[in-house]
């Protein structure tokens, strides 16, 4: 016993001092192995990694799954600072806001890349399934960190949709995960995951799902009139929501002896509905809406050196969209919309010292818009990004700071008048700093400014009879202030405590919105806005264990003025923008027991106004959902089976999201999932 002790402690030194295990053998007297050796302790120090100095807001791995969220877009809503649009029904548009600068100021990541949409600059999260996410995370300003790629620093605030990889233990060599879902609307959701452990470093995926919905769904119309007696009070049930749509993604990832690697494509196909608005108890058809998305990235990351790291990322897209407005109550639309996309990003960072970081970044992207619009322009957009950044940590203070040069040229094929907007050069800085004030507690203190902006759409600039090639980028500055503070405790209840707090100030200028010229039915785009936002998020969460009962609970509450201040003459200047409430928050409760486990969600979303103007006749009222879900994991043998029963708007309230879009009132789902 004494010999083979020697032996382990002879070898876990020669590991550990980096000296070998020849060396340690040829250099010790035989005769000291017959008695145990008293060995002096090793230390084992490295590089503190200079991390996000700004934490985000995330849901991932079992608290992302034991939400009743359908899509991406309803787990955002559990996040505070967002504000989420949806038009009703599970095929509805849903796009989403950070704290009031506006959805094309969101950049959307999809396992590290962004998602595009030069037409409108709007993605669709209720397009992308929760059914294969692992993790969700938000970022005010941006990730603060430097390697990355230079379109990750050109966002006033990012979105990163981090889906499933493979991990497998000793002796397995694949996983499959069969999912089915059903309940209201007609709901008929299977899912399928496999992921198989190719070699020792290479793994991987693929998962399909099919979506198939009515979307019908009944609902309460009620409005007064401004003395108070009711105009009309309907209950009716809701059409034009349904939603057809396959979904299929598969990649390969691989690990090597300083890297990894990873290759992935996606496809998407649906038809949908898009419910229309009730109007002075009129109902709407609405509009039909064909999607098919393709894409195909890859990535690349190796530590060339102990101070230098390569990292590569490129991307194609080809993206179709067939938008129908056929309702003789309103204009007949029939359009037709082909993009495409091209994108290559070479990131470099240095480590000078082990405080000190730089990197530097650069891409290209190329877009392409065709339409069957009648004198359309059809433009190519080339744009070059270059971002240089540094990172410095001294002992309990970090700081980054960057500086994103955007570089874009047009073309379009000249019709009748039209040209290409002038090309744009733009120099915009960020600066991110971290404090921590006492060694022996968990708290740090963090502030960030950014000036970023967001280049005009193509449907902005080129529009047929709308468009304005002179647009000029709109612009955000930020102003983040904040503290975090977490503490794990060795307490028979308590065991985990977080909370954070961000006060902040957002200025957005050259507002792009749309005009009317004078002449009936001619608006056109100009650059006239600007809005000035004051706000303060919370979040909180809280571990707990009851004798045999896990607690588990997550807090955010957001405040927020957001006023207009584009022209003193006007009757709503500095009023509060449309759809953005004083007062939102939401809570999330889970319990644990065994195999159980029971979830409970609450959203509010306070008073606010459907237009420009603060009016009564704007008004919109708050509103609130709770959501209540049981599971039971049911272990089979080698295969695990879990049971989900959900009931959503467990008070059955009836509200809008967006004024004269009726959401649904209480709903059911039940989910079955296998796991081999």
């Amino acid at each position: 016993m004494r010999r083979t002790r020697s032996h382990i402690l002879l070898l876990l030194t020669g590991i550990f001092s980096g000296s070998g295990l020849f060396s340690l053998y040829a250099a010790r007297p035989a005769s000291r192995l017959d008695s145990i050796q008293h060995i002096k302790e090793v230390v084992v120090t490295g590089k503190p990694t200079v991390n996000e100095i700004i934490p985000s807001q995330k849901l991932e791995g079992k608290a992302l799954e034991k939400l009743n969220s359908f899509s991406v877009a309803d787990a955002l809503r559990y996040f505070s600072g967002i504000q989420i649009k949806d038009y009703g029904g599970i095929g509805g548009l849903k796009t989403v806001n950070i704290r009031s600068m506006g959805t094309n100021h969101m950049g959307v990541f999809y396992d590290g890349i962004q998602l595009g949409n030069a037409q409108n600059g709007q993605i669709d999260l209720g397009k992308f399934s929760l059914d294969n996410m692992e993790e969700i995370s938000l970022y005010n300003g941006q990730k603060s960190e430097i390697f990355q790629p230079a379109k990750d620093y050109g966002s006033s605030g990012s979105i990163y949709l981090k889906t499933r990889k493979p991990r497998f233990n000793k002796d397995e060599k694949y996983h499959i995960r069969a999912a089915f879902k059903t309940g209201s609307f007609g709901l008929v959701n299977p899912s399928v995951l496999w992921e198989q452990k190719i070699s020792r470093n290479v793994s991987s995926s693929l998962n399909a799902e099919f979506i198939n919905a009515n979307g019908r769904y009944k609902f309460r119309y009620k409005r007064k009139q401004l003395n108070g007696d009711i105009a009309y009070d309907t209950t009716a049930i809701r059409h034009n929501g349904d939603v057809c749509a396959f979904r299929a993604e598969g990649g390969f990832n691989g690990i090597m002896n300083r890297g990894n690697w990873n290759v992935k494509a996606y496809f998407y196909d649906s038809e949908r509905g898009i419910p229309g608005a009730i109007v002075n108890n009129v109902f709407r058809h609405g509009e039909r809406q064909w999607d098919r998305n393709f894409f195909a990235q890859g990535s690349f990351q190796y530590d060339i050196c102990s101070f230098y790291k390569l990292q590569i990322n490129t991307k194609f897209a080809d993206d179709f969209t067939h938008y129908l407005r056929d309702d003789e109550k309103e204009l007949y639309v029939n359009n037709k919309y082909w993009q495409q996309e091209y994108y290559l990003s070479v990131a470099n960072l240095f480590n000078l010292f082990s405080w000190w970081d730089v990197s530097v970044s650069a891409d290209y992207q190329w877009n392409k818009l065709d339409a069957n619009l009648k004198d359309f322009a059809y433009p190519k957009r080339h744009t070059g990004l270059v971002a240089v950044a540094t990172a410095f940590q001294w002992e309990h203070f970090k700081t980054q700071a960057s500086v994103l040069g955007t570089f874009i040229h047009e073309n379009v094929i000249k019709k009748k008048e039209s040209a290409a907007s002038p090309d744009k050069q733009e120099f915009t800085p960020a600066v991110f700093a971290s404090y921590k004030p006492f060694k022996s507690k968990n708290l740090y203190l963090r502030a960030f400014y950014k000036r970023i902006f967001r280049m005009p759409t193509f449907n902005d600039l080129y529009y047929t009879d709308i468009g304005n090639k002179y647009l000029k980028p709109e612009f955000t500055e930020q102003y983040n202030v904040g503290a975090v503070y977490n503490k794990m405790f060795n307490h028979n209840f308590f065991k985990y405590f977080n909370i954070q707090a961000d006060g902040y100030y957002n200025k957005v200028t050259n507002k792009i919105i749309a005009y009317p010229t004078g002449q009936q039915f001619r608006w056109t785009m100009l650059n006239l806005g600007e809005v000035r936002i004051i706000g303060v998020d919370v979040a909180a969460q809280l571990s707990c264990q009851l004798n045999n009962v896990g607690i588990h609970a997550r807090l955010n509450y957001t405040w927020q003025k957001a006023q207009d201040y584009t022209d003193p003459t006007d009757y709503y200047y500095k009023h509060q923008i449309p759809y953005i409430p004083w007062h939102s928050g939401s809570a999330i409760v889970s319990l644990e027991y065994g195999k159980w486990n029971l979830n409970y969600s609450f959203i509010y979303t306070g008073e606010r106004y459907r237009q420009q103007m603060n009016s009564v006749d704007n008004y919109e009222q708050p509103w609130y959902t709770s959501d209540l879900a049981l599971s039971r994991d049911i272990p089979v043998y080698k295969v695990n089976m879990n049971v989900t029963a959900e009931v959503n708007n467990i008070f059955n309230q009836y509200y809008d999201v967006v004024a004269n879009f009726p959401m649904p009132g209480i709903n059911y789902k039940l989910i079955l999932r296998i796991t081999i």
